[in-house]
């Protein structure tokens, strides 16, 4: 059915395109394209081996292309996907797959706004909803259905979708359907303070196979683990930012009522008085958010704070890491750029996480600028110690001649809880890391980076260098190693090179690198996975049109 809906869909864009331009019409068309294309080395001395790409596949690749057109108030979209021996699905396996990955159409009539195809969109700040994609994990969250946002006035809006969240190139089976509010109020153009207030539901409902399953499931735990599956669950979120003069302040309060999902640190009874850790419950579930920001003066100050309590909300309860979410947690960590100072990073705790962080930022004069940021993650009962960070950041600038900037991180980590890593120590690092921006002339500038991570667990402690040559407006060059300096389990030091080069033209983007790069978890928005080393070479092509 959802083969012979695309079908029909893509048979009524082309007659819609050749009807258009048969009309002499103003037809818009843009776009872009992009691919990654993997070449694989195997070297068994850092892990890069026992994978089909390795092995006897050796090549890799994905693809996107999309093309946007707007037409006398019509606006609608298609995307094609490919993906050839691509291991972005999953890092130890090989995917390969072809088709239409996303379509719309949209069209304003009056006040009402109306789209149809794959919806991307949030609730809020997203805890109870939100469809997205990350391509650098092969996340695509989109929701195939209708939405509807009608305009109340000229500050206020409701919003209602349905549809099915998109699983590669099919569906999960679930209905996902929703509404939210949102609006602004501000008394005047001159008044110092404004609200924007919002409210959302979302509803999603199992198909019969799921709550066979789960149903299946309950009838093998012993009557003290049972539970009754439900075929909907709910959940709503309240949220509001204000502003006055130049404070701000967004706080959200989400609740999902009794929903079953697994849990790894329940305890499960066994016969024989014997018990397991992990099993399905059921319970409710809760995330409160806020953040209070501050910026006048030079002076930037952000305060956040999360709790979250049993709020795994996905499409489809089976599914683990970063598949079916239909909920998005914000992170409460910094966003770390640097290799060594980002290689660890707290994935979200969607069952149990207390956290908070706070970031200062200050200008001095035109040359200087100060940054420090602290976050600290723990359970909800705020006595076992997840994760904790502080960087500090100095930046000294001289337009047009150079820029330096020099800083250094400590983490603690408990790396039983994030990597699985059970009976290791928590992770302890510090990290100073320096990177100089020199401009050599108009065209032609050349960065440095240079770090190292003092680590006596884990992986033990690595520096890392990189020097990176830019010719404007089309070319740049890179050349970086990272060594292991201290093996704390006595693995033999390596290097792992990167030599790269990029080509711009017009919106073109051409690159090829020569990567060497060990096993780590690579994260986006929070949510993470594991990486496994990599050795080849990769080359990329990037368009606009």
């Amino acid at each position: 059915m959802i083969n012979l809906f695309r079908k029909l869909f893509i048979t009524k864009l082309l007659v819609f395109v050749f009807w258009t331009v048969g009309a002499q019409e103003s037809l818009l068309i843009s776009g872009g394209f992009q691919t990654n294309g993997n070449l694989f080395l195997r070297d068994s001395a850092i892990g890069a081996a026992g994978i089909p790409q390795y092995d006897y596949q050796l090549f890799g690749a994905e693809s996107w292309l999309d093309l946007n057109m707007s037409y006398n108030g019509f606006n609608g979209g298609i995307r094609f996907d490919l993906f050839n021996n691509s291991n972005l699905l999953n890092p130890l396996s090989s995917y390969t797959a072809q088709g239409i990955g996303r379509w719309f159409i949209n069209k304003e009539i009056d006040r009402l706004d109306l789209t149809v195809g794959y919806l991307y969109d949030q609730i809020g700040s997203g805890i109870i909803y939100r469809a997205y994609e990350e391509r650098a994990q092969l996340l695509d969250n989109a929701l195939l259905g209708v939405s509807a946002k009608y305009r109340v006035g000229e500050q206020w809006n409701v919003k209602a979708f349905t549809g099915k969240q998109k699983n590669l190139f099919t569906t999960y089976n679930s209905i996902i359907k929703g509404i939210s509010i949102n609006g602004f109020y501000q008394p005047n153009d001159s008044s110092i303070w404004s609200i924007a207030p919002g409210a959302g539901f979302v509803n999603r409902t199992y198909g019969d196979a799921i709550v066979t399953d789960l149903t299946n499931i309950s009838a093998g735990y012993l009557v003290k683990d049972q539970f009754i599956p439900n075929y909907n669950t709910n959940a709503f979120t309240l949220f509001n930012t204000f502003h006055i003069k130049e404070f701000s302040w967004y706080a959200e309060a989400a609740f999902k009522p009794d929903d079953v999902f697994y849990d790894p640190n329940a305890v499960r009874a066994l016969p024989k008085g014997e018990s397991s850790i992990g099993k399905f419950v059921k319970r409710k579930g809760s995330v409160y958010y806020t953040s209070l920001g501050y910026a006048a003066h030079n002076l930037g100050i952000t305060i956040e704070g999360k709790r979250t309590d049993g709020f795994d909300f996905r499409a489809e309860p089976q599914l683990s890491l970063n598949r079916g979410l239909v909920s998005y947690i914000p992170p409460m960590a910094r966003i770390n750029t640097y290799r060594l100072t980002a290689y660890y990073f707290p994935a979200t705790q969607f069952l149990n996480e207390m956290a908070y962080q706070v970031d200062l930022k200050y200008g001095l004069g035109k040359h200087w600028n100060f940054s420090v940021n602290f976050s600290d993650i723990r359970d909800l009962d705020f006595k076992r110690e997840f994760y904790k960070e502080i960087n500090a950041e100095v930046v000294f600038k001289m337009e047009e001649k150079y820029q330096i900037l020099a800083g250094i991180q400590h983490q603690r980590m408990d790396i039983e809880l994030y990597f699985g890593k059970g009976g290791e120590e928590d992770v302890r690092t510090i990290t100073p890391y320096l990177e100089l921006l020199y401009y050599i002339n108009e065209k032609t500038s050349l960065r440095i980076e240079s770090q190292y991570m003092h680590n006596k667990h884990d992986i033990g402690s690595w520096v890392y260098g990189l020097v990176e040559l830019g010719i404007s407006p089309h070319w740049i060059f890179e050349l970086s190693d990272m060594y292991n300096t201290y093996s704390p389990k006595g693995n033999k030091a390596l290097h792992y090179p990167t030599a790269g080069m990029v080509f711009n033209y017009g919106n073109n983007r051409f690159g090829l690198r020569y990567v060497k790069q060990i096993q780590g978890i690579v994260c986006s928005g929070g949510i993470c996975r594991l990486e496994p080393a990599f050795s080849g070479f990769r080359a990329s092509i990037t368009s606009t049109f």
